[in-house]
């Protein structure tokens, strides 16, 4: 099971990217699914979550400006981001929380995407 993760670039300070990140593999069931961010000499930080059920979680930085939504049938995560501030910049991770089915028994993992940059400048 991986996370690919696209969308990352460089915009100007107000504007917008979108996020994709899909999961492949054999999967049985996804959880959670979110994105986290890390910035040149920062820790890795929580920016959205969503639950199976539609339940979302946002760092207070980013409420009111990104958008995290998915589509359970194509297993993908998506993050609209707009109103993009140079503070934003850093390398964006997608995670999931997926179950796989291993000789009759469910195996669950966090399962990391390769992360995507996105990068914030005029």
């Amino acid at each position: 099971v991986q996370l690919q993760a696209s969308g990352g670039g460089l915009v100007q300070p107000g504007g917008s990217l979108r996020l994709s990140c899909a999961a492949s593999g054999t999967i049985f069931s996804i959880n959670t699914m979110g994105w986290y961010r890390q910035a040149p000499g920062k820790q890795r930080e929580l920016v959205a979550t969503m639950t199976s059920g539609g339940s979302t979680n946002y760092a207070d930085s980013v409420k009111g400006r990104f958008t995290i939504s998915r589509d359970n049938a194509k297993n993908t995560v998506y993050l609209q981001m707009n109103s993009l501030k140079p503070e934003d910049t850093a390398v964006y991770y997608c995670n999931g929380d997926i179950s796989t089915v291993v000789a009759d028994q469910i195996h669950e993992y966090d399962v990391w995407g390769q992360g995507t940059q996105v990068t914030v400048s005029s």
